[in-house]
């Protein structure tokens, strides 16, 4: 099964040093490394651009995009587009807030069932409105 992986998994993998990761950060990194080995890996452009934002040293920047490559873009169609948008609808009605690029990331996951792996607490709000699964390293 493939795993949508979020900006927040990605960045901990290689915007941290494994010396300075805790044993449930250890845990996270470990899954993806697994998901990775086994080709189980999804990310989207927008994932991509977001953790290639801020990035001030070209070298970091240079490094970070190089070792992205390897894992092809979700190609995403009008239908995930406006799912993003129906599900944000549907939670914004809950009275639950959240980004553009997480619904699409909901819409993405949720249209080929496949679980989100994320660390941002947000997608378990989400999740209680609207049909996504999410993976624990725990």
């Amino acid at each position: 099964m493939m795993l949508l992986v979020d900006t927040s998994v990605w960045s901990l993998a290689f915007r941290r040093r494994v010396s300075d990761l805790n044993s449930r950060e250890r845990a996270v990194r470990e899954l993806l490394e697994k998901a990775i080995t086994e080709g189980r890996v999804a990310l989207l452009g927008a994932i991509r651009q977001e953790l290639l934002t801020g990035i001030r040293e070209e070298r970091q920047f240079m490094r970070l995009r190089n070792a992205l490559r390897p894992f092809p873009d979700v190609s995403l169609s009008v239908v995930d587009y406006e799912e993003a948008a129906r599900l944000s609808n549907i939670c914004r009605r809950a009275g639950i807030a959240g980004s553009p690029v997480d619904f699409l990331i909901c819409a993405a996951a949720s249209l080929r069932n496949w679980p989100v792996f994320t660390l941002d607490r947000d997608f378990a709000h989400y999740s209680s409105q609207i049909p996504i699964s999410l993976v624990s390293a725990s």
